[in-house]
């Protein structure tokens, strides 16, 4: 299917997000690649991560953009042209883009499965004791997964290195450590048929915003409720 949901972030920033039903063949058509794309995509060898691929692609075109504006850095974090802040998941069937003109942004998405209750004390001290959790635990990781991207520094410890906790019922928030300071993000939980993800934002160091989610965190800290 074509685009499957949008999500307004403010006026310079959006979500889109696409269900990859479409065959390899069709998503060939109506985009076009650059060389160090044709290349890596031949070298894929996994029909669905290349079908993945080319969907986000067209999330590109469907933003204004196309797949030359965009490049990676040594570290594989993404960056468009222009100077706007870009990031992509995906996960199976399901593939996901924000973009901001002026702030930092991350977006990840999981199918939720499971398999994350055996995995969950390698990233989170969330009790997870049942099935009935997945998707909160899929949120936390997705949470950490996005803080990450944002970041782009690689070797930040997932479990201990960037800390989770609940800002409101609907937002969850962030603080990870970045050049010896605490930063902290504000996190928007999604979820679209088997997945869920998050898309979240950097929160500007001595905004008013800033100092709501330090006061969060500090009452999150003394409920000993940080993930």
């Amino acid at each position: 299917m074509p685009l499957q949901k949008t999500i307004p972030i403010d006026s310079n920033g959006m979500v889109y997000l696409w269900e990859v039903t479409e065959s390899e063949a069709t998503l060939q058509t109506g985009i076009s690649l650059a060389g160090y794309s044709k290349d890596r995509l031949a070298h894929m060898k996994s029909e669905l991560h290349r079908r993945a691929y080319l969907s986000i692609r067209h999330l590109l075109k469907i933003a204004g953009y196309q797949d030359s504006d965009l490049s990676y850095d040594l570290y594989g974090k993404p960056h468009l042209e222009d100077g706007s802040f870009v990031s992509i998941s995906h996960s199976f069937t399901q593939t996901a883009l924000v973009v901001h003109k002026n702030i930092p942004v991350g977006i990840d998405v999981e199918m939720k499965r499971d398999k994350i209750l055996r995995i969950a004390h390698k990233f989170t001290t969330f009790n997870a004791t049942n099935e009935t959790v997945v998707p909160t635990l899929t949120h936390i990781w997705a949470t950490k997964e996005t803080v990450y991207k944002i970041i782009g520094t690689p070797g930040l410890s997932f479990l201990k290195g960037i800390e989770v906790f609940w800002f409101s019922e609907a937002i969850l928030a962030a603080c990870a450590p970045v050049n010896g300071s605490q930063h902290f993000y504000e996190m928007h939980p999604f979820e679209i048929g088997d997945f869920g993800g998050v898309w979240g934002l950097e929160i500007q160091k001595a905004s008013a915003r800033e100092g709501q989610l330090k006061e969060a965190y500090a009452t999150a800290v003394k409920k000993a409720q940080i993930y």
